[in-house]
C-alpha cells in the first residue's frame, strides 16, 4: 500500500515539474522571439506597403492595380522573384551581356522596350531547350521559327543566334499587335499564342488581358514580366547588389564571313589560333562541325576577341608548363555533346 502511494506522490510530482517547464519554456520562448530579426515574410508585408505604386506600365499602357486580384497577382510574382535572390542575381548579370544586343533591335523594329523582360522569363536570357522543343532566347518552336525567317537544318539552327532570333520576335510581335492592338495582349499571345487569345476574347467578351480568365500560366505570364522590370530598374531597393565590376560584359568579337563550304570547323578554329569549344560559344547556331555554303549565300562568324580568346593552352604556355597544353589536335564532335555548346 505505502508502495503504491509511494508511486502515485512520485507521478503526480512529476506531471507538476514538466507542467511547470513547459511553462518556463514557453516564456523564454515568447521573449526569444521578441528579440529575433524579422522574418522574410514580415519584411514583405512591411516592404510592400512602401514599394507598391499605383503606376506600373507594361509597355507604356497602365496596369490597373486598383482591382484587388491584379495587386495580388503582381505582389506574388513580385515577391518570388525578390527572395530568390541566387536567380535574380545571375540574371541581372547576364542583361549587363545581353540587354545591349537586345535592345537596338526592339528600337529598330519599334517594339517597346519592356519586351526585353520578356525573353528573361522565357528563357533567363539563355540558349535552352524546352520540354516541348522551343529553343534559343526567345523560345521559338520550329514551325514559328521558320515562318518569321529562321533556317534551320542539321547545320545550323538560327534560333540560337541571339541577334536574328530577336529580330524573328519583333516580327512576331508587330504581327500580333495588328491583331490585338495591345501590346499587353500580345504578350499574353506570346505565351498562349494568338488562336487561343482571340477564342477567350470572343467567349468572354473581354478585350483587356486584365479582364479575361486563361490558363494559370497565362495569367501569371504578364505579371512575371511585370517583377522582372520591376527589380531590374531598381535592384538595390529590393536588396539585390550586383556590383557593376561583377557583372557580365558584352561579347567582343570581330567578324568573319564565310561565302564556300567549310568541312571541319575544329580546323576552322584552329586557323584563328581558338578552340572548337570557343567557336561554339560565339556561334552557337552552328550545330554540326561542318556547313554546305549554297551559291548567293553568306555567314557572318564571330571571332572572339580579348579577353574572351584567351584558352587554358594559351594561358599554360603563358607560365611556361609544357605539360598542361591541349594537344594540336582540338575538340572533335565525339567530345562536345552539341546541346551543352549553347
Amino acid at each position: 500500500m505505502k508502495k503504491t502511494k509511494l508511486l502515485l506522490i512520485t507521478a503526480i510530482a512529476s506531471l507538476i515539474l514538466m507542467i511547470i517547464i513547459a511553462f518556463v519554456m514557453s516564456i523564454i520562448a515568447i521573449r526569444t522571439a521578441n528579440k529575433r530579426p524579422v522574418s522574410l515574410e514580415q519584411i514583405a508585408v512591411q516592404s510592400n506597403d512602401i514599394e507598391f505604386c499605383d503606376d506600373i506600365y507594361f509597355a507604356d499602357e497602365r496596369v490597373p492595380l486598383e482591382m484587388f486580384n491584379i495587386r495580388e497577382r503582381y505582389e506574388r510574382e513580385l515577391l518570388s522573384n525578390t527572395y530568390f535572390h541566387s536567380n535574380t542575381m545571375v540574371l541581372i548579370k547576364r542583361s549587363k551581356r545581353w540587354f545591349p544586343v537586345i535592345e537596338p533591335i526592339l528600337k529598330k523594329y519599334g517594339v517597346p522596350d519592356d519586351f526585353k523582360y520578356l525573353c528573361v522569363i522565357e528563357s533567363n536570357l539563355s540558349n535552352v531547350v524546352s520540354p516541348a522543343g522551343a529553343a534559343g532566347f526567345w523560345q521559338f518552336m520550329k514551325g514559328t521559327a521558320e515562318e518569321f525567317g529562321l533556317k534551320i537544318n542539321k547545320e545550323i539552327d538560327m534560333r540560337y543566334n541571339v541577334e536574328l532570333e530577336t529580330e524573328a520576335a519583333c516580327k512576331y510581335f508587330l504581327k500580333a499587335y495588328e491583331r490585338f492592338g495591345s501590346w499587353t495582349l500580345v504578350a499574353a499571345a506570346y505565351n498562349a499564342g494568338t488562336s487561343r487569345v482571340l477564342k477567350f476574347m470572343r467567349e468572354q467578351g473581354a478585350d483587356s488581358y486584365y479582364d479575361l480568365l486563361m490558363a494559370e500560366e497565362t495569367e501569371r505570364y504578364v505579371f512575371r514580366i511585370l517583377a522582372v522590370k520591376t527589380i531590374f530598374e531598381n535592384p538595390e531597393k529590393y536588396g539585390i547588389h550586383v556590383s557593376p565590376k561583377l557583372s557580365y560584359e558584352p561579347y567582343r568579337y570581330d567578324i568573319v564571313k564565310i561565302n564556300k563550304s567549310v568541312k571541319s570547323w575544329a580546323e576552322f578554329a584552329k586557323e584563328h589560333d581558338i578552340t572548337y569549344k570557343l567557336l561554339k560559344v560565339f556561334n552557337p547556331w552552328l550545330r554540326s562541325n561542318t556547313l554546305k555554303v549554297n551559291k548567293g549565300e553568306v555567314y557572318e562568324i564571330k571571332i572572339p576577341k580579348k579577353p574572351f580568346n584567351i584558352t587554358h593552352h594559351h594561358i599554360m604556355n603563358l607560365i611556361g608548363n609544357e605539360n598542361s597544353i591541349f594537344e594540336d589536335s582540338l575538340a572533335t564532335e565525339e567530345t562536345y555533346n552539341e546541346d551543352e555548346l549553347i
